[in-house]
C-alpha cells in the first residue's frame, strides 16, 4: 500500500512569487510538469490561468489533491505520467513550469527512502515502480557506482565511497536507508557547523539514478519546446548547479546566443531560435523567502519564451548532461 500523507501538511512552493511575477500576464493554457504538493498549480490558477493539466509520476500527489482540487472543477486536470512526455498530453500550451527535484512532501516520508535522515527502506522512486535504490547499490559494479556518486552528485570521495558500498554488501546487501548513511559517514570526516551532512551528495545522486532525472530533464526540456506555442513561457526552477547548468545552456542554445551550446560543444549553423530569453540570469530568492523557507537558499529561476520557430533537436552532451556508464 503507498505511504500517504496529509493534505494539511505545510508545504512552501519555492520561488513562487517571482515566478509569478516574470510569466505574468498567466492566461490560457498551462502544464505543471511537477505538480507535487500543488503549489505551483494552485498559483497558477488563482493567477488567472484557464485551466492547469497537472502532471506527475508519484501516485501520491494525487491522492494528497482530493481534498482541494474539486474546488477548480475542470480548470485542473490531473495527469500522471512523466513530464518529459508532456506534448502527449497538451499542444499549443500557453505556459509550462518545472520545478526540479525531490518534493518535501517525498523527503518527509521515511517510508519513501528519500532520506538520510529517518530510517525506511531504501527506495528513492517517485514513480514507486521499476528498480530502486536498493537494487542500485546492491548490483551495480564499484567503478559504475562511483560514476553516479561523482557526476551526479558531485561527491569527490565518490571512489571510497563506492569501494566501501562493495565491501559491505558482500556481507549484508542494503535495505535501509540508515544502513547506507552510515557507510557513508564512515567515509568522510565529520562536518563542521554549517555544513552539510556527509550523505547529502550521495542520497542526491542516487536519487537522480533511480529515477532517471537528467534523462528526463532533457527530454523534457524538449518536449517543452514542442508542446508550447509561440509566445508560449517556459519557467524552470532549479535546486543544484548540474541541473541548472543544462536548463541555462539548452536555452542559451536554443536562443541563439551562440554557434555552440558551450565551447567545448562542435560548432553547429546558426538557426532560428526556438527561445527568447526572458531572464538573462537565473532568479534566486529574496531576502523574505529565505526567512520563510530555508529550502530556497539554492534555488534558480530561469524563464525564456517560446518563438514560432520550428520545434529542433539539440545532443544531450553539448548542454552539459552528465555521462555515466551503465546509467539509465
Amino acid at each position: 500500500m503507498a505511504a500517504r500523507a496529509s493534505s494539511d501538511d505545510p508545504h512552501i512552493p519555492v520561488l513562487l512569487r517571482p515566478l509569478l511575477q516574470a510569466v505574468s500576464p498567466v492566461t490560457g493554457v498551462w502544464l505543471d510538469g511537477t505538480f507535487g504538493a500543488g503549489g505551483y498549480t494552485r498559483g497558477l490558477l488563482e493567477a488567472g490561468a484557464d485551466r492547469v493539466i497537472a502532471v506527475d509520476r508519484d501516485p501520491l500527489a494525487f491522492e494528497m489533491a482530493a481534498d482541494w482540487a474539486t474546488e477548480y472543477g475542470d480548470r485542473l486536470v490531473m495527469q500522471r505520467g512523466v513530464f518529459s512526455r508532456m506534448d502527449d498530453y497538451g499542444q499549443d500550451l500557453d505556459g509550462v513550469v518545472l520545478d526540479l527535484g525531490v518534493s518535501s512532501m517525498q523527503l518527509d516520508l521515511a517510508e519513501r527512502g528519500f532520506s538520510f535522515m529517518k530510517d525506511g527502506p531504501l527506495d528513492m522512486r517517485m514513480s514507486q515502480e521499476g528498480e530502486s535504490a536498493a537494487d542500485l547499490v546492491n548490483t551495480t559494479t564499484e567503478a559504475e557506482l562511483a560514476d553516479i556518486l561523482f557526476h551526479y552528485g558531485e561527491e569527490r570521495a565518490s571512489r571510497r565511497i563506492a569501494k566501501a558500498i562493495v565491501r559491505t554488501r558482500a556481507e549484508t546487501p542494503f535495505e535501509t536507508t540508515l544502513q547506507l548513511t552510515g557507510v557513508i559517514e564512515r567515509c568522510l570526516p565529520r562536518p563542521k557547523p554549517g555544513q552539510s551532512h556527509p550523505a547529502t551528495r550521495s542520497f542526491q545522486a542516487l536519487r537522480i539514478a533511480v529515477n532517471a532525472e537528467y534523462d528526463e530533464l532533457f527530454q523534457g526540456l524538449m518536449a517543452a519546446e514542442r508542446a508550447l506555442k509561440p509566445g508560449g513561457t517556459l519557467a524552470v526552477v532549479s535546486f543544484h548547479s548540474v541541473e541548472d547548468r543544462m536548463v541555462k545552456r539548452f536555452l542559451q542554445a536554443r536562443a541563439g546566443r551562440s554557434g555552440r551550446a558551450n565551447r567545448y560543444a562542435p560548432e553547429h549553423a546558426a538557426e532560428q531560435p526556438q527561445f527568447d530569453l526572458k531572464t538573462r540570469k537565473a532568479i534566486g530568492p529574496d531576502p523574505q523567502e529565505l526567512e520563510e523557507n530555508p529550502r530556497s537558499r539554492s534555488a534558480k529561476l530561469r524563464v525564456a519564451l517560446r518563438t514560432d520557430a520550428p520545434a529542433g533537436g539539440i545532443d544531450a552532451k553539448s548542454i552539459g548532461m552528465p555521462q555515466v556508464r551503465g546509467a539509465k
